[in-house]
């Protein structure tokens, strides 16, 4: 359903459903009962000053019944956001994408407390595109290569090749030579496949027995040994699924967690973000046949993961 409030400062306005029944008897009534503890006047004040709309965009006041509108809109009040030290670069643009290199700690969306800082919204103020929308999503913490619609009449073209999944990812990690927990050194490639299931209310993945629902290919491309830290890894990773934290989850179950991984083998107490320790994790590259110009397309990072040498 489309918002009837335009986009403002790059952040969509909030959506909310009202009930069809309650002991609330005004829009109002419901919206103090969820937020009021939060802010009483401040959603007074949306009301009085007409900012808070239904359907149409009509404006709702502190009478409008409960049952006038099944959702309405308003503009959420943002808390200020310390700017992360870390740039976006655009690697392509044209009239139907936006590809760009996502750095570590900046989430795709909007989220918690962030909002200015993610990719979606900088983008959106920088390049005055209000109508952007992200194609996939990179976790906070994984860098690299991000595919956005600027074009909403194409849209739904490249949205089919995601569900369908025609578009190809490789990732690489850095992470130890040696596995951890006594486990054997795995013949490379190797394709780990597992049942992986995650709650909305935990912030961890967990294997579970049963018939499998992610796969990843790994590769160890390449080495690194200079005798003054652990010898560690260069590895290319494919996904042939695409389920949150699957390439970590999968580079732990070989007792290879990838390096500066705050979750997994072992979640750590949340700390303030390290920008000197990235997790070593970059999207490295994307490819598919473009639904307009039905030629194979290919986008690369030209990012580099810190704790590795750069490849000659």
């Amino acid at each position: 359903m489309k918002s009837p409030l335009p986009v403002r400062d790059g952040v969509n306005a909030t959506r909310l459903r009202l009930p069809h029944e309650g002991p609330w008897e005004t829009a109002m009534d419901y919206m103090m009962h969820r937020w009021g503890h939060i802010d009483p006047q401040g959603i007074t004040d949306r009301f009085d000053a007409g900012e808070i709309v239904g359907e149409g965009g009509v404006p709702l006041d502190r009478t409008t019944p409960l049952t006038a509108h099944t959702f309405i809109w308003y503009y959420r009040s943002l808390p200020p956001e310390v700017r992360m030290p870390v740039e976006i670069n655009i690697l392509h643009q044209d009239e139907h994408l936006l590809v760009v290199d996502k750095p570590h700690f900046l989430p795709t969306t909007p989220g918690g407390t962030y909002i200015q800082e993610s990719a979606l919204v900088r983008l959106r103020n920088q390049l005055n595109l209000p109508e952007l929308i992200p194609m996939h999503r990179l976790d906070r913490m994984t860098a690299g290569v991000l595919l956005f619609s600027t074009n909403p009449d194409t849209r739904g073209k490249y949205q089919v090749l995601f569900e369908k999944r025609q578009v190809q990812k490789e990732y690489e990690c850095v992470a130890a030579i040696k596995p951890a927990g006594g486990l054997n050194t795995p013949d490379f490639p190797v394709v780990v496949r597992n049942r992986m299931v995650k709650s909305r209310t935990y912030l961890l993945a967990e294997v579970v027995d049963g018939e499998p629902n992610t796969e990843t290919r790994i590769e160890l491309m390449d080495t690194h040994d200079d005798g003054t830290s652990p010898a560690r890894g260069l590895y290319r990773l494919e996904p042939h699924t695409g389920k949150t934290h699957q390439l970590r989850v999968h580079m732990t179950s070989l007792g290879l967690g990838i390096m500066h991984d705050a979750f997994y083998p072992d979640l750590l107490d949340k700390a303030p973000d390290d920008y000197s320790k990235p997790l070593q994790l970059l999207a490295r590259g994307i490819n598919f046949v473009d639904p307009i110009s039905k030629q194979p397309v290919e986008y690369r990072s030209e990012l580099q993961l810190s704790e590795f040498p750069p490849t000659k």
